[in-house]
C-alpha cells in the first residue's frame, strides 16, 4: 500500500512547485543562505499541499473515476488505496503544506491556503466551467511564483507576473487543445468543459498567450536590464531560447501531442536544450551583469 500511497501523490508533478525558486532566482538571491533555505521549505511545502489536493479530488471524483479507462487505475478508484486511508492521509498533507508554509511566513501561509481553496474549488466546481477551468488552473501556477517572492520577501516585477501568468495559460491552454484533439468526439467523457470548446477557440487563446508572454517576456528582460545597470547583452539574449522554447511547444501541440505537459518536458531533448540555455544565459544576467 505504501507504493500506492506514494504514487496517488504524483510525485511526478511537483516538478511544477520550481516556479517557487523563479523570483529569487532571478533577482539573484539564491546564493544566500537564508534565502535559499525558505525557498526550498517553500517548496516542500507546495509539494505537500499540492498532493494533498490531489487526493481529495480524486476522492470526489472516485465514482466517475472508476468509469473512464485511464483513471479507473488510479490508487484510490482502484481500491489500492482505502477511501478512509486516502482521506487520512490527503488531510495530514494539505495540513503539513500549510502548516509548513506558516512556519516560515504567515505571508506565505496565507499564499498556500489560497492555493489550497483554489484547488479544491477547481475540482469540485470550477473545472467543468469553460475558460474559468483555464484561469483558475494557470492561476495555480501563478500562486507557486507568488509564493516563492512572499517567503524570501523578493520584490516582484509586474512583469514577471504577467510573463508567469500568460505562460501558464499557454501550457494551460495547449494541455485542453490535446486533450480535444486525442479524445475527439467523447471529450467531453474525460472532461465535462471540452464540450464547450472547439479547436478553432482554443487555438485563439493559444495565440493570445503566447503572444502576450513573449511579449511580457521581452519587456521583463529589458527592464530588468536597465533596472541592473550591467553593461553586458545577457538579458535580453535569453530572450532567444525563451522564444524558441515556446514555438518549439506550440509545434508538439499542432503534431497532436501535450495532453500531459510533464511528459513533454521530459521526453522532449530540444526543450530540455533550450531550458538549459536560458538558464545559462539568464543566470550570467543575474550573476555576471
Amino acid at each position: 500500500m505504501i507504493r500506492a500511497i506514494v504514487k496517488e501523490a504524483r510525485p511526478k508533478q511537483w516538478v511544477k512547485n520550481i516556479l517557487v525558486f523563479a523570483a529569487p532566482g532571478a533577482a539573484g538571491s539564491l546564493d544566500d543562505w537564508p534565502i535559499l533555505w525558505r525557498t526550498v521549505v517553500t517548496f516542500i511545502a507546495f509539494c505537500l499541499a499540492s498532493s494533498g489536493t490531489y487526493y481529495w479530488n480524486d476522492i470526489h471524483d472516485v465514482e466517475a473515476d472508476r468509469l473512464h479507462p485511464k483513471k479507473r487505475l488510479r490508487p484510490i478508484a482502484s481500491g489500492a488505496v482505502p477511501l478512509g486511508v486516502a482521506k487520512v492521509v490527503g488531510t495530514l498533507l494539505l495540513v503539513g503544506g500549510i502548516g509548513l508554509s506558516f512556519a516560515v511566513r504567515w505571508q506565505l501561509g496565507v499564499v498556500t491556503l489560497g492555493y489550497v481553496v483554489l484547488t479544491t474549488t477547481y475540482s469540485t466546481a470550477l473545472k467543468h466551467v469553460a475558460v474559468v477551468d483555464l484561469v483558475a488552473v494557470a492561476a495555480g501556477f501563478v500562486l507557486r511564483a507568488i509564493a516563492g517572492a512572499v517567503a524570501t520577501e523578493v520584490p516582484m516585477s509586474t512583469w514577471f507576473v504577467l510573463t508567469t501568468s500568460f505562460g501558464s495559460l499557454f501550457i494551460v491552454t495547449g494541455k485542453r487543445y490535446a486533450e480535444l484533439r486525442e479524445y475527439g468526439d467523447h471529450a467531453g467523457a474525460a472532461r465535462a468543459s471540452l464540450d464547450d470548446y472547439t479547436l478553432g477557440f482554443l487555438r485563439i487563446v493559444l495565440s493570445v498567450s503566447v503572444g502576450a508572454a513573449l511579449v511580457t517576456y521581452c519587456i521583463w528582460a529589458f527592464d530588468t536590464k536597465e533596472i541592473s545597470g550591467s553593461t553586458w547583452p545577457f538579458y535580453e539574449l535569453s530572450i532567444v531560447p525563451m522564444v524558441t522554447a515556446l514555438l518549439r511547444y506550440t509545434l508538439i501541440l499542432e503534431q497532436g501531442h501535450g495532453a500531459a505537459p510533464e511528459e513533454i518536458f521530459s521526453a522532449d531533448r530540444t526543450l530540455q536544450v533550450l531550458g538549459v540555455v536560458w538558464a545559462v544565459v539568464f543566470g550570467l544576467g543575474v550573476y555576471v551583469g
